[in-house]
């Protein structure tokens, strides 16, 4: 990254420590404990699931392999790190923290989690954590005003965090590039899937997400993340839903080509660019996220109507289900320091639920959007059989060219998603944008 990251930095603490001097002052709390966490140990044998840190722990400092380390946050103090730094060589043992962020902590290095936890401050204590044996000594109390406090204001990214979400972007289109090259060169979904994790230079346990390489009518199954070693014998399409980490945030990225000589399905797909597109050109202060999902279904519609799918009218496929056999998920999700960010559901800083619509039972963010916030815009249409099965029993069914439905189903699907920053004007496509610099 080519950004002085320690001025943005420095701000993006002090807007931490804000929002946790107002949060702990509601709960009634002196000091705010942070735990990085540890690794969670396989069951019955002597090795560990990938260590994933707190989000919270991420939060505040770009550490992503530091278990045992704690954050320890007292209003009016600066803020401190407990580093643990094993003596251990059985693992690489974690470098002295170094780099822009250092000078906003007070630093100590201790040997062992239960030094860690001893040199935590008494007192009332406001501790996120998961609850797990290895912090005993520590109780995880997350207590819910301060963990709705900091989850809705989490929502809105700093300049910094922003910074980190544009880098994040950049690697993963830069990706994106090798695995559609690798997918023209008629490579396995196994072929393409190391062709990004190359291009990325990051691995597996390393990514946002567990990437999803599909060819041909495997793009039906929505997680599909089974990886075939042998390239089909036909190439018709290629859908691959991946992301990449750049200090602990996320960027999610999905995009689907039609092999050589398959017009008709690349017509399909170029109408759900466009339609897409728009979506994106939505994404502003005021709008509902659900009525973004309802309107999107709406358009969808269309898009089945002009390729000659169904017969029905936009809200009648609608109104009936028919779309939603076809755009079986959300239009997309908040995103930054998690895949799925929290607090798509939140009504308000100190807690409440803003329920989905009736019969869009996946829909992941229903407030509305505000400057600041980040969300994927990801529409998808998809040729599942189960969901097509059951819209054949309905009495619409007479409404669908089923002829034209078997011939797509061999193509599996189309999901194309961006992720998009709503700001006081026009919102910024950070997928988009990366994309058109690495074109």
């Amino acid at each position: 990254m080519s950004h002085d990251l320690a001025p943005l930095y420095a701000q993006h603490v002090a807007t931490l420590r804000q929002r946790a001097d107002q949060a702990l002052a509601l709960g009634g709390f002196d000091h705010l404990l942070i735990a990085a966490s540890t690794p969670l140990r396989i069951f019955l044998d002597d090795q560990d699931y990938p260590f994933v840190a707190n989000p919270h722990f991420r939060h505040w400092l770009p550490l992503t392999d530091a278990p045992g380390s704690w954050v320890v946050y007292t209003p009016g103090d600066k803020p401190k790190l407990i580093f643990v730094q094993p003596r251990d060589y059985w693992h690489v043992v974690p470098a002295a923290p170094s780099g822009y962020w250092v000078g906003q902590f007070d630093i100590t290095i201790v040997r062992t989690y239960a030094e860690a936890v001893a040199l935590l401050p008494k007192g009332r204590r406001a501790v996120i954590a998961p609850e797990c044996p290895s912090i005993e000594g520590v109780e995880a109390n997350n207590p819910e005003v301060v963990v709705n406090y900091l989850h809705w204001h989490r929502s809105y990214k700093t300049p910094y965090e922003l910074v980190l979400m544009r880098e994040a972007s950049r690697i993963g289109t830069r990706a994106h590039h090798a695995a559609e090259k690798a997918f023209r060169a008629g490579e396995s979904e196994f072929g393409i899937q190391l062709a990004y994790l190359a291009a990325a230079r990051q691995t597996e346990k390393e990514l946002p997400y567990s990437n999803i390489v599909c060819l041909n009518e495997h793009a039906a199954v929505l997680h599909y993340t089974h990886f075939d070693r042998i390239p089909p014998k036909q190439r018709r399409t290629f859908l691959i839903d991946a992301g990449a980490n750049a200090s602990g945030y996320a960027s999610d990225i999905t995009r689907t080509y039609a092999a050589d000589g398959h017009q008709e399905f690349q017509a399909l797909i170029d109408s759900m660019e466009r339609a897409q597109q728009g979506f994106g050109a939505k994404v502003k202060a005021g709008q509902s996220y659900p009525e973004l999902h309802i309107h999107a279904h709406h358009v969808l519609a269309e898009v089945l109507r002009e390729h000659g799918l169904i017969r029905l009218s936009a809200e009648s496929a609608v109104q009936s289900g028919v779309t939603s056999a076809f755009f079986p998920h959300g239009l997309g999700h908040p995103i930054g320091l998690q895949v799925h960010d929290v607090a798509g559901f939140q009504a308000n800083e100190s807690g409440g639920f803003i329920a989905r619509p009736e019969g869009h039972p996946y829909l992941r963010m229903t407030r509305a959007l505000e400057p600041g916030m980040v969300v994927t815009i990801e529409p998808g249409l998809y040729f599942i059989d189960m969901l097509l099965e059951e819209l054949r029993a309905k009495p619409v069914a007479n409404d669908i060219d089923w002829n034209k439905v078997d011939a797509f189903r061999p193509y599996g699907g189309i999901r194309i998603e961006d992720d998009v920053v709503c700001t006081d004007g026009e919102p910024e496509n950070l997928t988009r944008d990366a994309f058109a610099a690495h074109a």
